[in-house]
């Protein structure tokens, strides 16, 4: 998982499916609707497993979908309190930012993947958001840490994760769908799986029922 996740970070699509190919017995998904992924996490969980949602310390547009990262945890309740507490992480209420998830891990993870690194042509960029627009990270050392903020969340799930990517809005001049889609159909290169095709129980929007 390690070596997989290390070939997304660097950009590297090929790789990551060749090492793709020997995680049988990992599930790795992605999705653009958070609640699929919340229906996914759900149903793997088992006795004393945990799930929970994870996300990059910057990543502010995640808001319209009710990942506030500015808005803290509570470590100990989000880590050991019961699934029916909305502060435990099995609520899939609060994201653990990167500094709350490091040194630790959980069962089955959702990484809820912003704008803050996104693809441009066939590379990464690192940015930051500021007052009422994203800035390009220009300090090399800055920009390795956005990269490595991301290598963690990646791997704090020990038996299977799903990627939230959003579609973005075009009435968000913050949110414009064709930056997220690069950054969903890049994911998917490197070997993701699309977490609508496993079940039609996890299509993300559901059809009425006929009368």
């Amino acid at each position: 998982l390690s070596d997989f996740i290390g070939h997304v970070i660097s950009g590297d699509a090929a790789a990551a499916r060749e090492v793709r190919g020997t995680l049988t017995n990992f599930p790795l998904y992605i999705t653009q609707d958070l609640e699929q992924a919340r229906h996914w996490l759900r149903s793997k969980r088992r006795g004393g497993e945990r799930t929970g949602l994870l996300a990059s310390s910057n990543a502010a547009r995640l808001k319209p979908h009710g990942v506030f990262v500015k808005a803290k945890i509570e470590p100990a309740k989000w880590f050991l309190a019961p699934n029916d507490d909305v502060r435990s992480s099995d609520a899939l209420e609060d994201a653990a930012t990167e500094f709350d998830i490091q040194g630790l891990e959980l069962d089955w993870t959702c990484l809820c993947w912003d704008a803050n690194y996104r693809r441009e042509g066939d590379q990464w960029q690192a940015l930051q958001f500021k007052g009422t627009r994203w800035q390009a990270v220009n300090h090399e050392r800055r920009r390795a840490y956005v990269a490595n903020a991301y290598r963690v969340l990646l791997t704090r799930g020990r038996q299977g994760m799903v990627v939230f990517v959003p579609e973005g809005s075009n009435a968000d001049a913050t949110r414009t769908p064709v930056v997220y889609q690069a950054i969903y159909a890049f994911l998917k290169n490197c070997g993701f799986d699309d977490l609508g095709d496993i079940n039609s129980d996890f299509e993300p929007r559901l059809r009425p029922v006929a009368s």
